[in-house]
């Protein structure tokens, strides 16, 4: 076809969002590691996320675009905390979901659907102060687009 659908890229988008945030803490991480062979697990961790991202944005290119609204603006350290906390949430959310799933015991049941709100409430007041404060262009497929390439590229480059 030439070009990604709009769904692919969106769950192209949260595929990077994630590795680039995930490749950012590990390298800030392995220097702490003391024991050789969990520190070896790390390096190997970042270079498959190294390459997972490598492979994911050369399909960037074929992403569907809208009319061009310019740069995004980088938010430092504050865009990267929230989007590990944003991260967290999610994975809750769909985590406590799975859970939920498999309960057969109802008190239990009702703990987790308890928790998993509170997930879902944590996940909004974190996309929203994102959203609030231009850290995540969620409206924007161009700038979402833009920002996951600046973001993943810095985790590429970041030394460790």
């Amino acid at each position: 076809m030439g070009h990604l659908a709009w769904h692919e890229t969106l769950d192209m988008h949260e595929l990077v969002a994630f590795q680039a945030v995930g490749l950012i803490k590990l390298k800030k991480s392995i220097r702490k590691v003391r024991d050789p062979e969990l520190k070896n697990l790390y390096a190997c961790s970042i270079q498959a996320l190294s390459n997972n991202l490598r492979e994911l944005l050369a399909f960037y290119p074929a992403a569907p675009r809208v009319a061009d609204d310019g740069q995004v603006e980088s938010h430092g350290d504050a865009a990267f905390y929230a989007g590990d906390l944003l991260a967290l949430a999610k994975t809750s959310v769909r985590s406590y979901a799975i859970a939920i799933t498999e309960t057969a015991t109802p008190a239990l049941r009702q703990v987790l659907a308890k928790q998993m709100m509170a997930a879902v409430q944590l996940h909004g007041m974190v996309f929203y102060y994102m959203l609030c404060r231009g850290l995540y262009p969620s409206y924007n497929l161009n700038q979402l687009l833009q920002t996951d390439v600046r973001n993943a590229m810095n985790a590429l480059s970041m030394p460790y």
